[in-house]
């Protein structure tokens, strides 16, 4: 039987531009401001010339005083230019936090029901904010902090009331015309580490990261990026982390002034990896690229800003995996710490493990002078690495092939190595199916052709340790390089939840993202109308294609299909980017 089909023009690029707004007088206009007026536009390609990026990939905000224009904890795929007026980055935290996750508590649900709840409380009346609790950080007093909205649908807009009172209640840093602010979370696909809001009425321009790329050919704009991170986002990334929490101002702005970024491998490193699939794991973990190496001076800390780092030492012929390092994570700090602790003219303690990059790493590198000098006397004890007892290497002296000391993690050498090779540790939501539980009944492929229109979004099949199956169902990854050549922004994280999803309305099936996905999670399948008929190619008669995959049952409510049908408890979603739950999944099923 031939399936009922209908013709239509195949979708481009720029069929969704960011906003339909962007007049030939506005983008005029944004072309005589700074850093525009100032960019070599002969550097643009022809058909990505700087006008048609300020036209689809940007749009235009008039914002009030108080304003949110984004809070911690969101993802975000857009980056802001601040034209005239002044916006407050907060540097302390402005919303409640109970510390229960490795990432903002206030992602997704708990901020929408939080805000619900307030604005529904604000509507009988004259729509008024209500009183929030009293936010709290780690290094502030708490502040009364009050939002409310105006606006309706679309267009409804959160806001801080009293600006004053609580700008003087936290540490916040400004934004003023011509500086960008965000744009580290729209590049590196993370969360959004501030919060931040209009302190004035202020113009600013939105830039979503496909044409932040764009501009990124010009060096002027690149420059741009980089003072930004150097001057503000760096010393707010250092103030956040626990290390640096009590460093005094004179102290920090000697750490971000010698403070070396480095980033290390290839950002698209999902092709070599498939070139080096059948090759032995000692290979594979040789031709790493190397970070810092056992043995070696230890000349620096590093801290892990974006991927994944393996973290090994020598063993025979070939390499020991001990740990994967993400984001935030630190490495060669108990080094540092016991060298300074040596008297005068002591022989220093060489590196005792190696960190490669795992495809691509974004790092900080701190001399250890710096760290002597302006960081390790203002860290409190408890926050200090435990002693190491028997060092493994010293210079001038025999290799101490003491045991392995024990982690908070408890994790076999063999499954860390089986995650890191297969790149499976860069999943947040990895469907893993128990073999020994699984009795291969189906009910889960089922289930998730039921809620897909028919066809399952995942294969029970993929990469196997012992009993456990890692299934080839998009992982909603920590990196998700599938984002990173789609030049349409279909396939994005939700800026609450961080699923990574595909937008059918603006994928135009350039295969880009099934491509690039390491895992073969995303598959290009025929595109259909609301009739459910297959969309073709009115200019050459072939079946126009789009982008398909697991996005969580994100619609359904509740549990993944899959995992609500399963039963025998067999198919369970684990953020393989976590030791800690990933050693807490071990642990109960081992008991």
């Amino acid at each position: 039987m031939t399936l009922e089909s209908v013709e239509v023009q195949r979708p481009d690029r720029w069929d969704h531009p960011l906003t339909p707004d962007m007049s030939e007088e506005l983008i005029h206009w944004l072309l005589q401001q700074p850093p525009f007026s100032q960019m070599d536009v002969e550097r643009f390609a022809r058909n990505t010339p700087l006008a048609d990026v300020l036209r689809n990939d940007s749009r235009l905000l008039r914002l009030r005083s108080g304003d949110l224009v984004f809070r911690e904890g969101q993802y975000g795929g857009t980056a802001f230019l601040v034209l005239d007026g002044n916006i407050r980055i907060f540097l302390s935290r402005l919303l409640p936090s109970d510390g229960a996750s490795k990432r903002s508590s206030w992602n997704g649900s708990r901020w929408l029901s939080y805000l619900r709840g307030r604005v529904r409380a604000a509507r009988p009346a004259k729509r008024e904010a209500r009183k929030r609790p009293r936010a709290t950080s780690s290094n502030t007093e708490p502040a009364q902090v009050e939002f409310g909205y105006r606006g309706e649908g679309a267009d409804t807009r959160v806001f801080l009331q009293d600006v004053p009172s609580v700008l003087d209640g936290h540490s916040t840093s400004s934004v003023t015309a011509g500086e960008l602010f965000g744009e580290m979370a729209a590049v590196t696909r993370s969360p959004r580490e501030f919060t931040a809001i209009a302190e004035t009425e202020c113009t600013v321009l939105e830039i979503r990261w496909q044409g932040l790329k764009l501009l990124r050919q010009d060096p002027l704009f690149r420059r741009l990026l980089d003072e930004r991170y150097r001057s503000e986002v760096l010393r707010t990334h250092l103030r956040e982390t626990t290390l640096f929490r009590f460093i005094p101002e004179e102290s920090l702005t000697q750490v971000v002034a010698s403070a070396k970024l480095e980033s290390i491998g290839n950002l698209e490193w999902y092709a070599e990896y498939r070139k080096r699939s059948s090759e032995s794991a000692s290979t594979r973990i040789e031709a790493e690229p190397l970070i810092a190496e056992e043995a070696s001076y230890a000349t620096g800390l590093w801290i892990v800003r974006g991927g994944f780092a393996r973290l090994s030492r020598r063993q025979g012929a070939g390499h020991r995996t001990l740990a994967y390092l993400g984001k935030g994570q630190m490495f060669g700090l108990r080094e540092l710490v016991h060298n300074s602790r040596l008297p005068p003219q002591s022989t220093p303690l060489p590196y005792q493990e190696s960190l490669r990059a795992i495809g691509y790493v974004d790092a900080l590198c701190i001399p250890k002078q710096i760290v002597s000098q302006h960081v390790l006397p203002y860290i409190r004890a408890a926050d200090l690495p435990e002693e190491l007892q028997t060092p493994r290497y010293q210079f001038g002296q025999p290799v101490v092939d003491a045991p392995l000391e024990t982690t908070e993690h408890h994790v076999e050498t063999g499954l860390l190595e089986f995650l890191v090779d297969q790149r499976l540790m860069n999943g947040q939501k990895t469907m893993v199916i128990d073999t020994e539980r699984c009795t291969r009944c189906d009910d889960c492929v089922r289930a998730c052709a039921t809620t897909h229109g028919g066809t399952p979004v995942f294969e029970r099949r993929g990469a196997q340790y012992g009993p456990w199956l890692f299934a080839q169902a998009c992982m909603h990854c920590e990196d998700p390089v599938c984002m990173i050549g789609c030049p349409t922004g279909a396939i994005h994280r939700d800026r609450e939840s961080g699923l990574v999803q595909i937008n059918e309305q603006t994928c135009i099936g350039c295969k880009s993202c099934a491509e690039s996905c390491p895992y073969d999670n995303i598959r290009m399948v025929v595109a259909s109308d609301e009739q459910g008929r297959a969309k073709i190619d009115q200019s050459n008669g072939l079946p126009i294609l789009q982008a398909s995959k697991c996005d969580l049952c994100s619609g359904a409510g509740g549990r993944p299909a899959c995992q609500t049908a399963c039963p025998h408890d067999a198919l369970v979603r684990l953020d393989t980017s976590d030791l800690g739950q990933l050693s807490q999944w071990v642990q109960r099923k081992a008991g």
